[in-house]
């Protein structure tokens, strides 16, 4: 399936992208959220360690990590897009006036 975060990745790795280009469409796009809650107690986190991982979310950060896994990016890459994804969702965060929390 291509994403447009598939369609970056691949940009960086053809060399018809630089790293910085793709990191400044990472910080300027919208990137989808998990709607479950965080696990506020040991009990709970524990509950969680059990269940199955989350599914495969299309056009997320899920595509980066499958790169990474592939070996398609290296390890600065991985850091630099995951910084770049982190600061998109801290600003978009900022505009909804939500204080980090995803679900509001």
């Amino acid at each position: 399936m291509t994403t447009e975060v598939t369609e970056l990745i691949a940009a960086l790795r053809s060399g018809s992208m630089t790293l910085e280009d793709v990191a400044d469409r990472f910080r300027t796009r919208s990137w989808p959220r998990r709607t479950a809650p965080s696990p506020t107690s040991y009990l709970e986190l524990a509950a969680r360690a059990q269940e199955d991982p989350d599914p495969y979310v299309p056009d997320s950060f899920d595509d980066v990590d499958r790169a990474y896994q592939l070996g398609d990016i290296s390890d600065d890459e991985y850091d630099v897009l995951a910084e770049a994804m982190a600061e998109s969702m801290r600003a978009e965060d900022l505009r909804r006036g939500a204080g980090g929390n995803p679900s509001v």
